[in-house]
């Protein structure tokens, strides 16, 4: 498993990325990550007790270009558990691009075949930094689930797996 920390103005969310069960969407965020993508972008939408979803906002409330989309991989038996890792997309199964989310509770309607017969594709887990999703999940929110408070992705890097 590859790991990456979010090193966020709330702290350091340190992912593991499931690349054997969910290689698209794995190569996909990786890319982004390897473009600086995540660096500058905000945690733009927080609901509490469901997710904070982030990677696609910038500082500037701006959605940030992603044209590339990866195929939905909601079907490779990874479940929308609390701390999970999920890709992010509109109504279109396949339009996940650079947005993500972690979900803050087990979350089992959004498992394929979810509520569309697709479901949302988890691709990896938090494994350090549980009280740092727990505190942006209780961030103050205005119009739109967005947070009163910015908080910021200042970058992302792949770190060595803790022994």
């Amino acid at each position: 498993m590859t790991n990456v920390r979010l090193s966020t103005t709330m702290g350091d969310i340190v992912l593991a990325l499931d690349e054997v069960n969910a290689p698209k969407s794995v190569a996909n965020f990786m890319e982004y990550l390897n473009s600086g993508h995540y660096a500058g972008t905000v945690f733009h939408r927080v609901i509490s007790g469901f997710m904070i979803q982030g990677g696609g906002v910038g500082t500037d409330m701006r959605i940030k270009p992603a044209s590339r989309t990866v195929e939905n991989e909601a079907r490779n038996g990874l479940k929308n558990v609390k701390y999970s890792l999920a890709m992010a997309r509109t109504s279109d199964p396949h339009s996940a691009n650079a947005q993500f989310y972690i979900n803050v509770n087990d979350n089992d309607f959004l498992n394929h075949p979810g509520q569309d017969g697709w479901g949302y594709a988890v691709f990896g887990q938090v494994v350090e930094g549980h009280d740092v999703v727990d505190r942006i999940a209780q961030v103050q929110t205005g119009p739109q689930d967005v947070p009163r408070q910015q908080i910021v992705i200042n970058s992302a890097e792949v770190v060595p797996a803790s022994a």
